[in-house]
C-alpha cells in the first residue's frame, strides 16, 4: 500500500471481520453472545444447534481477522499482513519489542461444558515444544491471560492450599487409590515452615502419580467415588467441589480430569470481575461467558477434561505448584464511562466501556494500537481529529493504530457498551 493510501486509510477506523470456532463445548446457536457477535459481525445466520465457543480478534493464523478496506478488490486482506505492511500502525515501541505484530489476542467465550485441564508454556518451553512439535504447539510464543466475567462465571485454577489438599486426602478416600500411601503421607507431614522447593517436589509427585494412573484404575475409583457422591447427596448437601465431581463425570466419564478437580482452587467470578493466568498454571473453565485477552499464541498443553491430544508428562513437569487461592482482579475506573483491567503482563490491559444513551467520551490517546469490540447497543466512533464519524453496531470490531485519539458517542435510544484491548498503558511507562 503506497503511503498516501496508508495515510487515507489511517483517519477512521478500520473495521474488521473476526473468525469464529465451534469447538463442542461452546453454547449453542441464540444462547451464545458468541454467536450473536459472529452473526452481527459477519453478516451470517446463526445455526440452531450449532456451538458458537469463541469469537476471535487480532492476528494469529488458528483464527485470523480481515481488514475492510472499502475497496472490494482489496478483500480479504488479514490484519495481519495489513500490519506487516504498515508497522507504524503499531508504534516504534511495540515494533521494537513484539515485531511487526499485534502482542494480544482478544476473545469472546461462551462456555457450556468444561474445557480441558490445561497450562500455557512459558516463552521457554513454548520454543522448544514448537521446534520439537510444531504439528502440536503451532507457535512458539507464551500464552498469559486474563478473563473477564460477562456472566457468573466458573473455573477451575491453581493447586488448592496444603492444608486443603489435607482435607481432601482425608474426606475423598478413594484418592488414596490412585495417588498411594506414600505420597499422601508426604502431604499429610508437609509443615508451614517448609520450603517453596521441597511442598513443589511433593506436589509434583503426588500430581503426577494421579495423572499417570491407568484408564482402568481410574474408571474404577471414579465410579466408586460418584456412585458414593449420589447416595450421599440424598442424606446431605454435596459441597460445591462434590457437585462439580458429579458434573464433570456426567460430561467426561472415566477420565483422570474428574478426580483431578479436587486438587484445584474452584473459583466463581461474578460479572464484572477477572481472573489473570500466568504461564504454567493450570486451569479449566467450567461455565459462563467471558471476555479473554492473551499474549498472541494457540499454545495449550493438556492433560484431561478433553478428547484432544494430551501430553501429561509435560504439563506434570512444567507446573509451578503454587498452592493458593488465585488474585481476583477489579476494574479500576478512569473516568465515570471507561473501566481498566491491568494484567501484570505486559502484552495487554483491557477496557470496558458504558455510555449512556446520547452521552460521549474520549478516550486518551493510546501509545499502543488497539482492537474495539461494539458489545451492545449503537452509535459513533472517530479516530483522531477531522475524520468522519463511523457508525458503530453490535458486532463490529475495529482496529485503531498506536498514539490515536478515540472519540465515542452512544445513540439516543440505548446504551453503548464496549470493550478495548490494547497494549499495557504500564509498559510505556
Amino acid at each position: 500500500m503506497k503511503a498516501a493510501e496508508e495515510a487515507v486509510e489511517l483517519i477512521r477506523p478500520l473495521k474488521l471481520r473476526c473468525s469464529v470456532q465451534n469447538y463442542d463445548w461452546g453454547r449453542s446457536g441464540q444462547e451464545s453472545t458468541v454467536g450473536r457477535l459472529f452473526a452481527r459481525n459477519s453478516g451470517k445466520v446463526i445455526e440452531t444447534g450449532k456451538p458458537y465457543a469463541e469469537f476471535w480478534m487480532g492476528t494469529h493464523q488458528s483464527g485470523p481477522s480481515f481488514v475492510e478496506l472499502g475497496r472490494p478488490e482489496d478483500f480479504p486482506v488479514t490484519l495481519k499482513s495489513w500490519v506487516e505492511e504498515n508497522p507504524s500502525v503499531l508504534g516504534e515501541k511495540v515494533v521494537n519489542r513484539w515485531g511487526k505484530d499485534l502482542p494480544f489476542l482478544f476473545k469472546i467465550l461462551s462456555v457450556s461444558k468444561t474445557l480441558s485441564i490445561q497450562a500455557h508454556p512459558d516463552k521457554e518451553l513454548a520454543s522448544f515444544l514448537h521446534k520439537t512439535r510444531p504439528e502440536i504447539y503451532k507457535d512458539s510464543n507464551h500464552k498469559p491471560e486474563m478473563a473477564i466475567a460477562l456472566s457468573e462465571f466458573k473455573a477451575l485454577c491453581g493447586f488448592v492450599s496444603v492444608k486443603e489438599l489435607k482435607e481432601v486426602l482425608t474426606s475423598v478416600p478413594e484418592i488414596l487409590e490412585l495417588v498411594g500411601q506414600e505420597n499422601a503421607s508426604k502431604v499429610m507431614s508437609i509443615r508451614e515452615l517448609d520450603g517453596h522447593e521441597e511442598v513443589r517436589a511433593i506436589l509434583q509427585c503426588i500430581f503426577t502419580q494421579l495423572m499417570t494412573a491407568s484408564k482402568e484404575d481410574v474408571s474404577e475409583v471414579e465410579n466408586k467415588l460418584t456412585s458414593r457422591l449420589a447416595v450421599e447427596q440424598k442424606i446431605r448437601v454435596l459441597t460445591e467441589k462434590e457437585e462439580l465431581v458429579l458434573l464433570l463425570h456426567e460430561q467426561y466419564p472415566s477420565d483422570v480430569g474428574v478426580i483431578s478437580a479436587f486438587f484445584f482452587n474452584y473459583v466463581t467470578l461474578s460479572p464484572g470481575e477477572a481472573l489473570y493466568i500466568p504461564a504454567n498454571e493450570p486451569h479449566a473453565y467450567v461455565s459462563g461467558e467471558c471476555i479473554e485477552c492473551m499474549a498472541t499464541s494457540d499454545n495449550v498443553v493438556r492433560a484431561g477434561l478433553t478428547p484432544k491430544y494430551r501430553d501429561v508428562q509435560t504439563l506434570c513437569s512444567m507446573l509451578t505448584y503454587k498452592h493458593d487461592f488465585p488474585e481476583i482482579l477489579h476494574e479500576v475506573y478512569l473516568n465515570p464511562y471507561i473501566r481498566r483491567y491491568t494484567p501484570p503482563f505486559d502484552e495487554f490491559e483491557v477496557d470496558g466501556c458504558l455510555l449512556p444513551p446520547g452521552k460521549s467520551v474520549a478516550l486518551f490517546d493510546l501509545a499502543g494500537p488497539s482492537i474495539l469490540l461494539v458489545f451492545s447497543g449503537e452509535g459513533g466512533l472517530q479516530i483522531g481529529t477531522g475524520s468522519s464519524t463511523e457508525k458503530a453496531s453490535e458486532g463490529d470490531v475495529f482496529f485503531v493504530p498506536a498514539e490515536t485519539g478515540i472519540s465515542i458517542n452512544a445513540g439516543a435510544d440505548r446504551p453503548l457498551q464496549l470493550y478495548r484491548a490494547g497494549v499495557n498503558s504500564k509498559f510505556f511507562h
